[in-house]
Protein backbone atom coordinates (compact mmCIF):
# COMPACT_ATOMS: atom_id res chain seq x y z
CA UNK A 1 0.00 0.00 0.00
CA UNK A 2 1.35 3.59 -0.93
CA UNK A 3 2.67 5.20 2.28
CA UNK A 4 2.80 8.88 3.28
CA UNK A 5 5.89 10.82 4.98
CA UNK A 6 4.31 12.22 8.37
CA UNK A 7 5.88 14.90 11.49
CA UNK A 8 9.49 14.84 10.98
CA UNK A 9 12.49 16.77 12.49
CA UNK A 10 16.25 15.67 13.18
CA UNK A 11 18.97 17.47 14.73
CA UNK A 12 21.37 17.77 17.78
CA UNK A 13 20.59 15.84 20.96
CA UNK A 14 22.27 16.36 23.85
CA UNK A 15 25.33 18.60 23.52
CA UNK A 16 27.09 19.46 26.79
CA UNK A 17 28.61 22.44 27.01
CA UNK A 18 30.55 24.30 30.03
CA UNK A 19 30.60 28.27 29.78
CA UNK A 20 33.02 29.47 32.33
CA UNK A 21 33.42 33.81 31.99
CA UNK A 22 36.40 35.24 33.84
CA UNK A 23 35.69 37.81 36.21
CA UNK A 24 39.39 38.41 37.31
CA UNK A 25 40.18 36.14 39.86
CA UNK A 26 36.39 34.90 40.21
CA UNK A 27 34.84 32.79 37.75
CA UNK A 28 31.29 31.91 36.90
CA UNK A 29 30.02 28.67 35.61
CA UNK A 30 27.13 27.99 33.34
CA UNK A 31 26.67 23.52 32.18
CA UNK A 32 24.26 23.49 29.91
CA UNK A 33 22.98 20.14 27.93
CA UNK A 34 21.57 21.14 24.62
CA UNK A 35 19.28 19.38 22.39
CA UNK A 36 17.98 20.69 19.05
CA UNK A 37 15.16 19.79 16.52
CA UNK A 38 14.49 21.30 13.29
CA UNK A 39 11.80 20.92 10.99
CA UNK A 40 10.40 22.46 8.01
CA UNK A 41 10.74 21.71 4.06
CA UNK A 42 12.89 18.55 4.37
CA UNK A 43 11.01 16.24 2.94
CA UNK A 44 13.08 15.20 0.03
CA UNK A 45 15.74 13.98 1.92
CA UNK A 46 13.82 10.87 2.99
CA UNK A 47 12.00 10.62 0.02
CA UNK A 48 14.94 10.81 -2.68
CA UNK A 49 17.75 11.25 -0.47
CA UNK A 50 18.64 14.20 -1.22
CA UNK A 51 20.51 16.15 1.53
CA UNK A 52 20.49 19.45 -0.65
CA UNK A 53 18.21 20.89 2.37
CA UNK A 54 19.68 20.03 5.07
CA UNK A 55 22.14 21.21 7.79
CA UNK A 56 23.92 18.43 9.17
CA UNK A 57 23.57 17.80 12.73
CA UNK A 58 27.17 18.59 13.24
CA UNK A 59 26.65 21.90 12.41
CA UNK A 60 23.91 22.83 15.26
CA UNK A 61 26.86 21.22 17.27
CA UNK A 62 29.42 23.74 16.39
CA UNK A 63 26.66 26.81 16.38
CA UNK A 64 26.26 25.93 19.96
CA UNK A 65 29.67 25.61 21.14
CA UNK A 66 30.42 28.96 18.88
CA UNK A 67 27.40 30.90 20.46
CA UNK A 68 28.28 29.67 24.38
CA UNK A 69 31.33 31.88 23.49
CA UNK A 70 30.12 34.99 21.23
CA UNK A 71 27.27 35.56 23.22
CA UNK A 72 27.63 33.74 26.38
CA UNK A 73 25.38 31.85 28.30
CA UNK A 74 23.01 34.46 30.52
CA UNK A 75 20.55 31.94 30.99
CA UNK A 76 19.15 29.04 29.71
CA UNK A 77 16.23 30.19 27.75
CA UNK A 78 18.14 33.00 26.73
CA UNK A 79 20.40 31.35 25.05
CA UNK A 80 17.60 28.72 23.93
CA UNK A 81 16.01 31.39 22.24
CA UNK A 82 19.13 32.90 20.54
CA UNK A 83 20.06 29.62 19.10
CA UNK A 84 15.93 28.87 17.90
CA UNK A 85 16.30 32.23 16.26
CA UNK A 86 19.21 31.48 14.63
CA UNK A 87 18.34 28.35 12.65
CA UNK A 88 14.72 29.30 11.40
CA UNK A 89 15.70 32.82 9.98
CA UNK A 90 19.44 31.36 8.96
CA UNK A 91 17.86 28.58 6.46
CA UNK A 92 15.32 29.01 4.20
CA UNK A 93 13.87 24.75 5.19
CA UNK A 94 14.10 25.59 8.42
CA UNK A 95 10.60 26.25 9.18
CA UNK A 96 10.53 25.79 13.31
CA UNK A 97 13.39 25.01 15.77
CA UNK A 98 12.88 23.80 19.21
CA UNK A 99 15.53 23.76 21.50
CA UNK A 100 15.80 21.95 24.95
CA UNK A 101 17.72 22.66 27.43
CA UNK A 102 19.12 21.17 31.09
CA UNK A 103 21.48 23.21 32.97
CA UNK A 104 23.19 21.65 36.15
CA UNK A 105 24.14 23.71 39.02
CA UNK A 106 27.33 24.44 40.76
CA UNK A 107 28.27 25.78 44.46
CA UNK A 108 31.01 27.64 44.96
CA UNK A 109 33.96 26.16 47.27
CA UNK A 110 35.26 28.82 49.89
CA UNK A 111 38.14 29.39 49.85
CA UNK A 112 40.63 32.00 52.02
CA UNK A 113 41.92 35.12 49.38
CA UNK A 114 40.68 36.51 46.28
CA UNK A 115 40.05 33.16 44.24
CA UNK A 116 37.01 32.45 43.05
CA UNK A 117 37.91 29.31 40.73
CA UNK A 118 36.71 26.24 42.67
CA UNK A 119 33.05 24.57 42.67
CA UNK A 120 31.47 21.33 43.99
CA UNK A 121 28.25 19.85 41.77
CA UNK A 122 25.14 21.08 43.72
CA UNK A 123 22.70 18.69 45.08
CA UNK A 124 19.94 20.87 44.04
CA UNK A 125 17.51 19.49 40.96
CA UNK A 126 18.20 19.87 37.59
CA UNK A 127 16.72 23.37 35.86
CA UNK A 128 15.24 22.95 32.06
CA UNK A 129 14.16 25.30 29.28
CA UNK A 130 12.33 24.31 26.19
CA UNK A 131 12.30 27.49 23.18
CA UNK A 132 10.60 27.06 20.46
CA UNK A 133 10.30 29.49 17.44
CA UNK A 134 8.02 28.92 14.48
CA UNK A 135 9.62 31.25 11.67
CA UNK A 136 6.24 30.82 9.57
CA UNK A 137 4.25 33.14 12.19
CA UNK A 138 6.32 34.30 14.01
CA UNK A 139 5.32 32.34 16.75
CA UNK A 140 6.78 31.69 20.13
CA UNK A 141 6.57 29.33 22.80
CA UNK A 142 8.63 29.15 26.23
CA UNK A 143 9.06 26.59 28.68
CA UNK A 144 11.13 26.51 31.94
CA UNK A 145 10.92 24.05 34.21
CA UNK A 146 12.57 21.77 36.83
CA UNK A 147 13.10 18.12 37.46
CA UNK A 148 14.13 15.97 40.72
CA UNK A 149 13.53 18.73 42.96
CA UNK A 150 13.06 16.50 46.43
CA UNK A 151 10.60 17.81 49.34
CA UNK A 152 9.19 16.40 52.42
CA UNK A 153 6.47 17.49 55.13
CA UNK A 154 7.02 15.20 58.64
CA UNK A 155 3.74 16.54 59.35
CA UNK A 156 0.99 18.96 58.36
CA UNK A 157 -0.47 15.60 55.91
CA UNK A 158 -3.24 13.56 56.33
CA UNK A 159 -5.01 10.49 54.31
CA UNK A 160 -8.25 9.16 54.68
CA UNK A 161 -12.01 9.67 53.69
CA UNK A 162 -10.97 7.24 50.33
CA UNK A 163 -12.75 4.65 48.35
CA UNK A 164 -12.32 1.38 50.01
CA UNK A 165 -13.13 -2.25 47.95
CA UNK A 166 -11.99 -5.58 48.99
CA UNK A 167 -8.39 -4.94 47.57
CA UNK A 168 -8.26 -1.88 49.66
CA UNK A 169 -5.15 -2.86 52.76
CA UNK A 170 -3.72 0.76 53.12
CA UNK A 171 -4.69 1.98 56.91
CA UNK A 172 -6.04 6.12 56.90
CA UNK A 173 -3.77 8.34 58.79
CA UNK A 174 -4.29 11.52 60.34
CA UNK A 175 -0.52 12.75 60.64
CA UNK A 176 1.92 10.82 57.94
CA UNK A 177 5.15 11.79 56.02
CA UNK A 178 4.73 13.89 52.89
CA UNK A 179 7.61 13.39 50.49
CA UNK A 180 7.46 14.21 46.66
CA UNK A 181 9.81 14.48 44.00
CA UNK A 182 8.73 17.76 41.88
CA UNK A 183 9.24 17.88 37.94
CA UNK A 184 7.88 20.80 36.86
CA UNK A 185 6.97 22.87 33.68
CA UNK A 186 5.60 26.22 32.78
CA UNK A 187 4.46 28.48 30.15
CA UNK A 188 5.82 32.02 29.58
CA UNK A 189 3.31 34.81 28.01
CA UNK A 190 6.41 35.87 25.93
CA UNK A 191 5.72 36.67 22.60
CA UNK A 192 9.52 37.42 22.00
CA UNK A 193 9.84 41.02 22.52
CA UNK A 194 13.22 42.45 24.13
CA UNK A 195 15.94 40.96 23.85
CA UNK A 196 16.00 37.08 23.59
CA UNK A 197 19.40 36.60 26.41
CA UNK A 198 17.58 38.66 28.85
CA UNK A 199 18.67 38.28 32.84
CA UNK A 200 15.04 38.43 33.55
CA UNK A 201 14.99 34.39 33.13
CA UNK A 202 17.20 33.76 35.93
CA UNK A 203 15.07 35.77 38.47
CA UNK A 204 12.15 34.22 37.28
CA UNK A 205 12.80 30.50 37.82
CA UNK A 206 13.93 31.81 41.47
CA UNK A 207 11.29 33.50 41.62
CA UNK A 208 8.77 30.44 40.66
CA UNK A 209 10.60 27.96 42.37
CA UNK A 210 10.05 29.61 45.64
CA UNK A 211 6.34 29.67 45.04
CA UNK A 212 6.30 25.97 44.92
CA UNK A 213 8.55 25.66 47.73
CA UNK A 214 6.63 27.93 49.40
CA UNK A 215 3.09 26.43 48.78
CA UNK A 216 4.24 23.17 49.83
CA UNK A 217 5.22 24.42 53.21
CA UNK A 218 2.47 26.24 53.98
CA UNK A 219 0.01 24.16 52.69
CA UNK A 220 -1.90 21.60 55.20
CA UNK A 221 -2.31 18.33 52.67
CA UNK A 222 -5.09 15.91 52.87
CA UNK A 223 -3.99 14.44 49.83
CA UNK A 224 -0.95 15.31 46.99
CA UNK A 225 -3.41 16.35 44.69
CA UNK A 226 -4.97 19.36 46.70
CA UNK A 227 -1.15 20.23 47.58
CA UNK A 228 -0.05 19.84 43.92
CA UNK A 229 -2.64 22.40 42.90
CA UNK A 230 -2.18 24.72 45.52
CA UNK A 231 1.45 24.58 44.15
CA UNK A 232 0.30 25.42 40.82
CA UNK A 233 -2.15 28.24 41.72
CA UNK A 234 0.49 29.59 43.49
CA UNK A 235 2.47 29.94 40.94
CA UNK A 236 -0.14 31.29 38.38
CA UNK A 237 -1.32 33.99 41.22
CA UNK A 238 2.36 35.43 41.86
CA UNK A 239 3.63 35.56 38.35
CA UNK A 240 1.51 37.07 36.08
CA UNK A 241 3.94 36.12 32.85
CA UNK A 242 3.26 32.42 33.11
CA UNK A 243 0.13 31.28 31.96
CA UNK A 244 0.50 27.34 32.09
CA UNK A 245 2.02 25.15 34.73
CA UNK A 246 2.15 21.45 34.11
CA UNK A 247 3.19 19.11 37.73
CA UNK A 248 4.35 15.63 38.13
CA UNK A 249 4.35 14.40 41.21
CA UNK A 250 5.81 10.76 42.78
CA UNK A 251 4.89 10.43 46.23
CA UNK A 252 7.54 8.95 48.13
CA UNK A 253 5.93 6.96 50.38
CA UNK A 254 7.46 6.50 53.57
CA UNK A 255 5.72 4.21 56.17
CA UNK A 256 5.83 3.64 60.13
CA UNK A 257 8.05 0.67 60.86
CA UNK A 258 6.88 -2.02 63.16
CA UNK A 259 8.54 -2.15 66.46
CA UNK A 260 6.10 -3.97 68.33
CA UNK A 261 7.93 -7.43 68.20
CA UNK A 262 10.91 -5.40 70.19
CA UNK A 263 8.53 -4.08 72.22
CA UNK A 264 8.95 -0.51 71.61
CA UNK A 265 6.33 1.69 70.17
CA UNK A 266 6.53 4.04 66.96
CA UNK A 267 5.02 7.49 67.93
CA UNK A 268 5.73 8.68 64.29
CA UNK A 269 9.44 8.60 64.22
CA UNK A 270 10.84 5.44 62.78
CA UNK A 271 9.78 4.95 59.27
CA UNK A 272 11.01 3.20 56.21
CA UNK A 273 11.19 4.18 52.45
CA UNK A 274 9.73 2.42 49.38
CA UNK A 275 10.46 3.44 46.19
CA UNK A 276 8.27 1.60 44.07
CA UNK A 277 5.76 1.11 43.33
CA UNK A 278 4.56 4.79 44.09
CA UNK A 279 1.72 7.13 43.44
CA UNK A 280 1.95 9.53 40.44
CA UNK A 281 0.16 12.45 41.01
CA UNK A 282 -0.02 14.95 37.50
CA UNK A 283 -2.15 17.63 36.66
CA UNK A 284 -1.98 21.16 34.87
CA UNK A 285 -3.62 24.68 36.43
CA UNK A 286 -4.01 27.52 34.01
CA UNK A 287 -4.82 30.89 34.36
CA UNK A 288 -8.56 31.60 33.74
CA UNK A 289 -9.21 32.23 29.88
CA UNK A 290 -5.91 30.72 28.76
CA UNK A 291 -5.54 27.68 26.43
CA UNK A 292 -3.42 24.79 27.35
CA UNK A 293 -0.52 24.27 25.00
CA UNK A 294 0.70 21.06 23.73
CA UNK A 295 0.96 18.48 26.29
CA UNK A 296 4.36 17.99 27.64
CA UNK A 297 6.49 14.50 29.62
CA UNK A 298 7.93 15.83 32.44
CA UNK A 299 9.83 12.97 32.52
CA UNK A 300 11.50 13.20 29.51
CA UNK A 301 12.26 17.43 29.63
CA UNK A 302 14.33 18.33 27.62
Amino acid sequence: MPTVLGQNQYGKAETRVVRVTRDGPVHHIRDLNVSIALSGAMDDVHLSGSNARVLPTDTTKNTVFAFAKEYGVASPEGFAARLAHHFVTGQEAIGTARVRVEEYAWDRIPTPGPAGHSFVRSGRETRTAQVTFDGAGGRWQVLSGLKGLTVMNTTDSEFHGYVKDRYTTLPETRDRILATEVNACWRHAWDGGGEEDKDEWDEAFERTRGHLLGAFAETYSFSLQQTLYAMGSRVIEQTPGIDEIRLSLPNKHHFLADLAPFGLANDNEVYYTADRPYGLIEATVLREGATAAVPVDLTNLP
